[in-house]
């Protein structure tokens, strides 16, 4: 699909509340300079998002499919809304979810494994092994395993 031109990046950041939240959260000077969006599953983070947009999707998982498909079809809709040149995820499905569909518009994706993670890659992480440009864990060990790359740990 072919890209927009723009005077800056479209970064759209996707995680989950809780500890995908704040390991995303420690990761905001990097995206400085971009015009960047948030995606996350609880909407009490506007609080914390300053001049960036947000965006809420209902959080699920493996185990609760219905859910799923439901916010499935709302990440869609975000990508498709915000057409970001670049997505990064701090996890858990939701940020699996919007990296798949933001390959299929060309946009360039990083999944970063929770540094929860010691041992191995979470579901999601392996899911986006196969999709994503690169794929990090926060712990060299589980990289050397995985094949996920190694850049240090967020927290």
């Amino acid at each position: 699909m072919k890209r927009l031109k723009r005077s800056r990046p479209v970064v759209l950041a996707v995680s989950s509340a809780g500890g995908h939240w704040t390991q995303m959260q420690r990761l905001a000077p990097a995206f400085s300079g971009a015009d960047l969006h948030y995606a996350t599953t609880d909407k009490t983070a506007r609080a914390h998002v300053g001049a960036a947009r947000l965006h809420v999707y209902p959080d699920a998982n493996k185990d609760t499919p219905l859910r799923l498909a439901v916010c499935a079809v709302k990440l869609a809709w975000i990508v498709l809304k915000v057409r970001p040149d670049v997505v990064v995820s701090t996890g858990a499905a939701g940020g699996f979810l919007a990296i798949r569909l933001a390959r299929l518009t060309g946009a360039r994706t990083m999944f970063i494994d929770s540094i929860a993670n010691a041992r191995k890659l979470s579901i999601s992480a392996k899911l986006s092994m196969g999709v994503a440009d690169r794929v990090l864990s926060q712990w060299p060990n589980v990289a050397a395993q995985t094949g996920a790359e190694f850049r240090g740990a967020v927290l």
